[in-house]
């Protein structure tokens, strides 16, 4: 409204001015315009013929009575427009105490979903076997050389710290991304080197495939000699809340210390949701 009423005094002023000049032209004497021919003697002439008398004063009675249709319809126009503005600030005013019911925000991708796969006892499980409980989530494949398994060593130290440390039960979770090898009974083998508590998950391509496209992870086949192939992933690790919610998202950056205190970070920020 400060725009408003700024244009109205503005406006305002500009006609108050043009109210004083109109009243200054007003009863004015007649004044004749003549046009003038110059004489070899003495440089001027009586009037040229031809031209009309112009009478100042009928001018000024006809711009009066122009005013008085055109200055009403700008007012009435201008006086249009500033009820508009008005109108549209109400509008868009917030009432006392109802801030927040007004604030619009906006949503981010949504990572995760259901899933059906089978773990190292080749029995079923879904993402609903895991409500309750805080998860730590790691894409990889037992055949990785090298990230793999520091990856998993890693997951398998901040768990363990946490549960020692600070009393909080974090679940490791590993999936495979290399279902075409990772049975079962090789999966439960090869976490067993870390960590009994790492929950192994494998399944069919497809399956595996599914939920690692709901979890926003890269993976492909690289062809090596003969039948042989390495995996290129993007190594996400993922903190799950007890709703099975993702909450956080981490790189190769972090380091099991720091990815333990991340953690407890996150679990501190929401205490109705501490692991049952």
């Amino acid at each position: 409204m400060a725009l408003a009423r700024l244009i109205a005094s503005s406006s305002k002023q500009r006609f108050t001015q043009t109210a004083n000049l109109l009243q200054r032209f007003g009863p004015s004497k007649r004044i004749q315009s003549c046009g003038y021919a110059k004489s070899a003697k003495n440089g001027y002439g009586k009037p040229k013929t031809g031209h009309p008398v112009v009478n100042v004063e009928q001018q000024a009675s006809a711009s009066r009575s122009w005013g008085a249709y055109v200055v009403p319809a700008a007012l009435l126009g201008f006086g249009g427009f500033i009820t508009l503005l008005h109108l549209n600030d109400q509008r868009r005013k917030i009432p006392l105490g109802q801030g927040s019911a007004s604030v619009i925000t906006t949503a981010g991708p949504v990572i995760g979903g259901p899933f059906t796969l089978v773990n190292t006892e080749n029995q079923v499980v879904t993402e609903k076997d895991f409500l309750g409980n805080w998860v730590l989530l790691y894409f990889g494949y037992t055949s990785s050389p090298d990230v793999g398994p520091d990856q998993v060593r890693m997951m398998a130290k901040a768990t363990e710290t946490l549960e020692l440390k600070e009393n909080v039960k974090v679940l490791p979770v590993f999936v495979t991304i290399d279902p075409q090898r990772d049975t079962p009974a090789h999966l439960r083998a090869y976490l067993k080197e870390f960590d009994p508590r790492i929950v192994g998950l494998t399944g069919p391509v497809n399956s595996v495939r599914q939920m690692a496209l709901e979890y926003r992870v890269f993976f492909r086949k690289v062809q090596e000699e003969g039948d042989d192939y390495l995996v290129e992933s993007s190594h996400n690790m993922y903190l799950i809340d007890p709703k099975m919610k993702v909450v956080r998202c981490f790189g190769l950056e972090y380091t099991a210390g720091e990815l333990s205190k991340e953690i407890l970070k996150e679990v501190k920020k929401t205490p109705n949701l501490k692991p049952q």
